[in-house]
């Protein structure tokens, strides 16, 4: 019985330490050069020139 409760502690707990771990990965990561050149040429790029 103890042995099935700390399982499922040690699951959830993992669970949990991978949803941190994303979070932190995601608020760390620089914004991709790609992104912010789609972001411009749609604003200022002429519309006959888009595909």
């Amino acid at each position: 019985m103890l042995a099935r409760r700390f399982t499922i502690v040690c699951l959830l707990m993992s669970l949990f330490g991978m949803f941190f771990a994303i979070l932190v990965a995601e608020a760390g990561r620089s914004p991709r050069a790609w992104d912010e050149a789609t972001r411009l040429c749609r604003l200022a790029c002429p519309t006959n020139l888009r595909h």
